[in-house]
C-alpha cells in the first residue's frame, strides 16, 4: 500500500522551503533537525506551526528541506509551504487558510542598489564644505 504524502513549495524573500506531509504524530523536521534545535526564537517556532494549529492537524508528520535567506524568510517559506500542502490534503481547509492570509505569497522583497547611493536609498554623507 502506498503512503499518504502531500508535498508543496513555499516561499518568501529569497527562501525556497520543499515541504512534505506524511502521516504521523506531528513531529516538524527541517534541514534533518528537530524544529526546536532548527530555530532558536519562540515567534519562528509559532510562525511555522500557525497553518496546522489553525486548521487542528496534527496527524501530519511535516519534513522540510529549505535553503536561502534568512531565519526569519525560511520560517515564512515552511509557512506557506506547509498551507499548501493542507491545501492538497483537504480542499476544504482552503477558505479558513485564505482568510488567514496563509495561502497568500508574501511579495515583499529586498530593494536593489542604485548607482551613485551607498544602499538601495542611503545616500553618501553631504558636507557644505
Amino acid at each position: 500500500m502506498a503512503k499518504l504524502e502531500y508535498s508543496a513549495v513555499g516561499r518568501r524573500k529569497k527562501a525556497v522551503a520543499r515541504v512534505r506531509l506524511v502521516a504521523g504524530d506531528g513531529k516538524i523536521t527541517v534541514n534533518k533537525r528537530d524544529l526546536d534545535h532548527y530555530f532558536g526564537l519562540e515567534t519562528l517556532k509559532m510562525t511555522v506551526r500557525q497553518p496546522l494549529t489553525l486548521t487542528n492537524n496534527s496527524g501530519f508528520d511535516v519534513l522540510v528541506n529549505v535553503n536561502g535567506g534568512g531565519l526569519t524568510g525560511q520560517a515564512g517559506a515552511i509557512r506557506h509551504g506547509i498551507s499548501r500542502a493542507l491545501c492538497k490534503a483537504d480542499p476544504e481547509l482552503r477558505g479558513t487558510l485564505k482568510k488567514a492570509g496563509l495561502l497568500t505569497r508574501d511579495p515583499r522583497m529586498k530593494e536593489r542598489k542604485k548607482y551613485g547611493l551607498k544602499a538601495a536609498r542611503r545616500a553618501p554623507q553631504f558636507s557644505k564644505r
